[in-house]
């Protein structure tokens, strides 16, 4: 039997006005983690759906234990051996945890599907990740990283050759990751074969055997991991020499202006059961970061600012004037603008072109009976484009035939369109590779040294410190900590959520 459980041999794919992959090769040995990488567009997600029968392969052959493979869905490919958790949770949120779990495997009982056996096992499934949640409730009742925990329960769960993992970690905390970690090692120890797709540097680093990079479509190479570096990796990624990496160091200090306007001022804004009173500020020229663990309240102040929860205690202060915002219209009005953390549920809308994705917001804010005509869509579109080197063929290609990282560049395009004072951006470089994420962060500074406030969440510790000038650190949906200027660095991030701070 040969050592390579799957090969990808010059396999190609085309989408209307883009080459998604180009004579492509991949390799995966019996019993290994094997990192896939590359920039967005770079064609990662293609060649695994590839893989997986989402869409037909144009040129070249896959095989599977030395056979020729031609999967006509994931379901085939199930059957086959082949278990995928992809980039966007796709489960059904209308049914329970247990039953996306179990789903296709329900245990019979006397004619009746076993309901009690199903629970039962669901219950023990996610206990393997330390998961304590009623397996009875609606899946879409929870959080988009519980969510993604139930997808990769369920893949590992079933009997497969290969589990394949696009962005598994996306929506996760340091812990979950470690969980997931720990039942890929366990798998790998039994002998299964693992493709892990991922754009975080570390983790790729501290899981895989080997990583496979792909760049505009193509194969560059395959290396085994500790051979090395993270700058030869980011070389590889970005097709650059070491020499011309100088863009990946550190943004030069954004020191806040201290006599700056206020912009935005909350004093014990909350809602009793969702976020506790919290004060913050927004200056004029400031990127204020919002630290701290999934589900601390960094995107529940997010979305109180932007109308789409109201507080029931305390004021919000827009330059002096004491505001209500109870919807995104009035936030829209008051020049506020948000970029939400679940690109796919809450940001592009499929169906439409990327033009139409950009405008979107600032038709919402003209009103319907002021139509920008085509003429201004088409510029506006082409401006952001450029600014934020979104890979497209045209302003009029789909939405959905962009990468991830592509799409989450309309979205911030869309919201710059409406020249807001106030930008929030919830995770706006999560699922983005590494180059994209230089870009999206230089211009957030950008946007600041030319007055925007910009109010920056991450869950990337590394990133917040890059860009912000202030931090505000959360814990248990309550501000915990602020920090400036120098003060504000990983150690003392962490030590402020963990309860350590000065």
């Amino acid at each position: 039997m040969s050592d390579m459980l799957l090969e990808v041999k010059g396999v190609s794919k085309t989408f209307p006005g883009v080459r998604a992959l180009s004579n492509v090769d991949f390799a995966l040995g019996r019993g290994e983690i094997h990192g896939l990488m590359g920039e967005n567009g770079a064609g990662k997600s293609t060649l695994i759906k590839a893989i997986t029968g989402v869409f037909p392969r144009d040129e070249g052959d896959i095989l599977l234990d030395g056979d020729i493979i031609q999967p006509h869905s994931p379901m085939d490919a199930e059957l086959l051996g082949i278990s995928t958790v992809y980039q966007e949770v796709n489960l059904l949120p209308n049914l329970s945890v247990a039953e996306n779990l179990i789903i296709g495997r329900q245990p019979i009982k006397r004619g009746s599907i076993d309901w009690k056996s199903i629970n039962a096992s669901a219950r023990k499934i996610l206990g393997k990740f330390d998961i304590d949640i009623d397996v009875t409730e609606q899946l879409g009742n929870y959080s988009i990283a519980i969510q993604q925990m139930v997808a990769i329960a369920r893949a590992l769960e079933l009997d497969s050759k290969l589990l394949i993992l696009d962005e598994p970690t996306s929506s996760l905390n340091i812990d979950e990751v470690q969980k997931l970690f720990t039942q890929m090692r366990r798998l790998k120890n039994e002998g299964q074969s693992i493709i892990f797709v991922t754009h975080f540097l570390d983790q790729v680093f501290e899981i895989t055997d080997k990583i496979t990079v792909l760049r505009n479509g193509e194969y560059v190479g395959e290396y085994n991991t500790a051979d090395l570096t993270k700058l030869d990796l980011i070389s590889k990624l970005m097709g650059k020499a070491l020499d011309e990496l100088k863009e990946f160091e550190l943004i030069a200090d954004n020191k806040a202006d201290e006599n700056a306007e206020v912009l935005l001022k909350t004093e014990g804004a909350a809602k009793s059961g969702y976020l506790n009173p919290y004060d913050i500020s927004i200056n004029k020229g400031d990127v204020v970061g919002l630290a701290g663990l999934l589900g601390s309240g960094r995107s529940e102040i997010a979305n109180m600012l932007f109308g789409l929860v109201k507080p029931d205690k305390g004021n919000i202060t827009i330059k002096n004037k004491k505001i209500k915002i109870s919807s995104p219209s009035q936030a829209l009005k008051n020049h506020i603008a948000l970029c939400p953390e679940d690109r796919k549920k809450e940001g592009i809308i499929a169906g439409l072109s990327v033009k139409e994705n950009i405008v979107l917001a600032l038709q919402v804010k003209q009103g319907w009976l002021r139509n920008i005509n085509n003429r201004k869509q088409n510029e506006l579109a082409q401006k952001y484009i450029r600014m934020l080197s979104i890979k497209t063929p045209s302003v009029d290609q789909a939405i959905e035939n962009l990468s991830g990282g592509n799409q989450q560049k309309v979205i911030v395009a869309r919201w710059l369109a409406t020249n807001p004072e106030i930008l929030i951006v919830d995770e706006p470089t999560r699922g983005i590779d590494v180059g994209a994420k230089t870009e999206i962060q230089k211009l957030i500074v950008q946007l600041s040294q030319e007055g925007m406030g910009v109010l920056f969440i991450s869950s990337e510790i590394e990133e917040v410190v890059r860009c912000s000038n202030r931090v505000y650190v959360l814990q248990d949906r309550t501000v915990v900590g602020e920090l400036a200027g120098k003060d504000i660095d990983e150690n003392k991030i962490m030590h402020t959520i963990a309860g350590k701070g000065e």
